[in-house]
């Protein structure tokens, strides 16, 4: 998969490029070659392609050697002619052979030593999406394991998909799942598009804003994730330059001044730290480090800071030869500076997810100036540097995983899980994202075992995270041996109990405050398999109604079912209702497509309305005994006798506002197309939850005095909450209660009005 959208025929000018590394050459013999055959292939390169002679694999050669076998480098010399052969004639957007990035790629895959197969899929990558290469003709000659780990780098072949959007989904729906079952796939994907990123100048200023979004929402959280926190923070700043480039000139300018206007107190904690430690006995290096100009602006933006309120552009990093000398070297620092409270984070008794270790702490250096210092070993450097690559995921010769190795499998596994409960790509994805965010919070189970949850995280995210058996059954949880409600955010500590009962199932308002991917995908799963048959039945009545709007007959004929089917990843018509009863497709969107096979079959295939203006678009009729498929909004609890109006939401089905909520205003005005005409229905034999203020004078009994008119009216109380009186011996009452229609509730309001201490009622 090529970030950069290489071509797919030789007729197609490829990825750019501006100033390649040395390493990032091509032979001179292929260099010929391409420029004898680039009239024939067609391509019209922008310059003539730099010849810079044998040594240009020079670089890659010597790094191979230092870990490979002769024998290795036989199979990835093979993969070398036979990628210059495929790419023959190839050049990217600055003129630059082809073949020059896939080496540059593998260039990168050697920094971090990876096996021989990892190599030869680095030199391999585009072939069977550019040259239309087949997988078996790379099993013949490679191996299936080099072939596989190409497959999982490689865009689908040109499906016809509704959006971009949802194309570029299943392309990294179909990469995450290559690299849950084999991380090289990321890696390499990873160096491919850094090498992209650091090329990207050539191209126009559309898709360098494109894909330097794309490498901001995917592949640096990723990158945060498997801890390649040098390729993390590279590609951080080369996506900041594209999006921003006149931030990041501005940024770049104000950090180069800095530099010189705070030398002298850089220069004077580094010697003071240096000595202190030489005292101390410690054998340490000591060096500072620059905060990224990203780090610097997301600073700025989170806190609404000024440049020169950025304290911390400058720390320091501490690293010392053994464990103990880390907390050692610790104690010598509070010696020397005064530590800021609150400002200590122990990542080595209990490290990041992605296996980052260290000590971090915040000390008030000479003139005041806060200094953030990083103390660690040299192997936790080595991790933190290089992360999952600096531990392969593969089991050494006993059969054992280090943690690092079993937090990242289990992280991986879990992609597979989503993927099981997932309805399509996208939403893989948006969960995925979910899950990628890299603030964590840790918490306890009963047994003491630690579990990492993205900040935020509420205890249903934890009960989901133990099992997804135990998150559907979930009906309380206690914190710290306290009982607290599911939606309770954790905090770092928390030792968490979660209370099951085999009766409990999952509700549409649990998507409202879980967290993670994982629980969200579980609960969507459920609410669709339950809600099968209501959502298939609202899914029909929405696309008929749309129909109707496009004047055409809801009885779809067989053969324009056909045709709709074919065009789409559905199966039978049902499954096309469901999607739209579920607010997964939008009913006005599948009846223009409907409408456009029509014309392109025939003008009039079966009998259409007349005029469109003289036909009265029917409303969807509400009667509350729907089920999951319908909801009634919390936000405004529609009741009957409410002029309504209905929103599809995504996997939530059908929500209904009041029309005058101010909530359903200001999303009508963002999403206008998932709004339609709803009302209720003649029968309704259920009760509808509604919530009143009741203002009282401060009194004995008062509370009494209502609950009491309200059971008396025939209504159900099912929420009651007080606020503390003011000034004037006054206080509200809020309550939820339980309606039939807008006339009980007036009933309810006039009996309370008259009662003793009432001074006023109102509905919220």
């Amino acid at each position: 998969m090529n970030a950069t959208e290489t071509s797919s025929s030789l007729s197609k000018p490829a990825e750019p490029d501006t100033a390649p590394p040395p390493s990032a050459a091509t032979p001179q013999s292929s260099t010929k070659k391409n420029a004898a055959t680039s009239t024939e292939a067609n391509v019209k390169a922008p310059t003539p392609a730099p010849v810079v002679g044998v040594a240009s694999t020079t670089a890659l050669s010597a790094r191979l050697a230092e870990y490979m076998s002769p024998g290795d480098l036989k199979l990835i010399k093979e993969a070398y002619r036979f990628s210059d052969e495929k790419h023959l004639g190839q050049v990217r957007k600055s003129g630059e052979p082809y073949i020059s990035h896939p080496i540059a790629v593998a260039e990168i895959c050697a920094e971090w030593k990876l096996d021989v197969q990892a190599i030869m899929a680095a030199l391999l990558h585009d072939v069977m999406e550019d040259q239309d290469v087949k997988k078996e003709e790379l099993i013949e000659r490679f191996g299936a394991p080099v072939a596989t780990l190409v497959d999982g780098l490689s865009k689908l072949e040109k499906i016809e998909f509704q959006s971009q959007i949802e194309a570029q989904a299943e392309n990294f729906r179909k990469m995450l799942l290559a690299m849950a079952r084999d991380v090289r796939v990321i890696l390499v994907k990873l160096a491919d598009r850094l090498h992209n990123m650091r090329t990207l100048g050539v191209m126009r200023s559309e898709k360098k804003r494109r894909i330097s979004r794309e490498t901001m929402d995917v592949y640096v959280p990723i990158a945060h994730r498997l801890g390649l926190n040098n390729i993390y923070r590279e590609l951080q700043d080369l996506a900041f330059s594209h999006l921003y480039p006149m931030r990041y000139r501005t940024l770049s300018k104000a950090v180069k001044a800095a530099r010189g206007n705070r030398r002298e107190v850089v220069s004077k904690i580094l010697e003071a730290v240096k000595n202190s430690l030489k005292e101390a006995g410690l054998n340490a290096e000591v060096y500072g480090r620059e905060k990224t100009l990203y780090g610097i602006y997301r600073k700025m933006q989170d806190k609404h800071l000024s440049f020169s309120q950025v304290l911390d552009i400058y720390g320091f990093r501490i690293v010392v030869e053994n464990f103990r000398e880390s907390y050692y070297a610790l104690g010598t620092l509070h010696a020397l500076y005064k530590p800021m409270p609150g400002k200590f984070k122990d990542y080595i008794a209990i490290p990041k997810t992605n296996g980052y270790q260290s000590l971090h702490t915040t000390l008030i250096g000479p003139y005041g100036t806060p200094v953030e210092f990083q103390i660690r070993t040299q192997e936790m450097h080595r991790v933190a540097e290089s992360g999952v690559a600096a531990h392969w995921l593969y089991k050494d010769a006993e059969g054992s995983l280090t943690d690092l190795q079993q937090r990242t499998h289990a992280w991986l596994q879990s992609l597979l899980d989503i993927q099981k409960q997932t309805g399509d790509s996208a939403e893989f994805l948006e969960h995925v994202k979910i899950d990628l965010f890299p603030d964590s919070v840790y918490v306890f189970t009963p047994k003491s075992k630690i579990i990492a949850l993205p900040r935020g995280a509420t205890a249903l995210d934890f009960a989901y995270n133990i099992h997804t058996d135990i998150g559907n059954q979930a009906i309380a949880t206690r914190i710290n041996h306290e009982p607290v409600p599911l939606r309770s955010e954790l905090k770092n500590g928390d030792i968490i109990e979660i209370i099951t009962s085999p009766g409990s199932r999952p509700t549409p308002n649990w998507l409202t405050y879980v967290r993670t991917g994982k629980a969200r995908s579980a609960i969507r799963h459920y609410l669709r398999t339950i809600n099968l048959n209501e959502s298939t039945e609202l899914g029909k009545q929405l696309l008929a109604q749309a129909l109707v709007a496009v004047n055409l007959n809801p009885e779809l004929p067989g053969t324009l079912v056909d045709k709709l089917l074919n065009e789409s990843t559905a199966k039978e018509m049902d499954e096309i209702y469901t999607d739209i009863g579920i607010g997964k497709r939008m009913a006005t969107l599948v009846a223009r497509h409907i409408l456009d096979l029509v014309e392109d079959d025939s003008p009039f295939p079966f009998q259409q309305f007349g005029d469109k203006q003289n036909y009265k678009r029917e409303p969807v009729i509400i009667y509350g005994s729907e089920g999951l498929s319908v909801q009634l909004a919390p936000c405004c609890m529609p009741i009957p006798g409410d002029n309504i109006i209905g929103q599809l939401k995504r996997d939530q089905g059908l929500v209904v506002h009041t029309d005058d909520c101010e909530h359903a205003k200001r999303m009508h005005f963002k999403e206008p197309d998932r709004w339609i005409d709803v009302t209720w229905g003649e029968e309704l034999n259920r009760s509808f939850d509604t919530r009143i203020i009741v203002t009282v004078n401060n009194e004995r009994g008062a509370l009494a005095r209502i609950a009491a008119g309200i059971g008396e009216s025939e209504a159900n109380i099912s929420h009651v909450n007080m606020e503390d009186g003011d000034a004037n011996d006054m206080t509200n009452i809020h309550f939820t209660i339980q309606v039939e229609d807008r006339g009980h509730l007036a009933k309810i309001m006039r009996s309370i009005k008259h009662l003793s201490g009432v001074i006023r009622v109102v509905r919220v």
